[in-house]
């Protein structure tokens, strides 16, 4: 344990963003779990409205510092293009 008033900040800050950003990435991946559970299910309509989902709560991962930007767009073109698959 620090024994420096900043130091014990520093911890308890770490601590709480560490817990958001579980919380945070937890939604993320439970949000594209349902996409692709539409997907498999084939349910065209179902997949799209997910797949809306699963791009906003990426781009929101995004704005939380929780995904690289980059990493974010490569996710979302990937889905999307699974997506595509599915209904061309």
């Amino acid at each position: 344990m620090p024994n420096i008033k900043s130091a014990i900040k520093r911890v308890e800050v770490t601590r709480k963003r560490t817990i958001r950003n579980a919380r945070i990435k937890s939604a993320l991946r439970t949000t594209i779990r349902r996409f692709e559970e539409a997907m498999k299910a084939a349910d065209r309509d179902e997949a799209g409205l997910k797949l809306r989902k699963a791009v906003v709560a990426i781009d929101k991962a995004v704005t939380k510092g929780i995904l690289h930007k980059n990493a974010a767009s490569r996710k979302k073109s990937r889905l999307t293009k699974r997506f595509n698959k599915l209904t061309g």
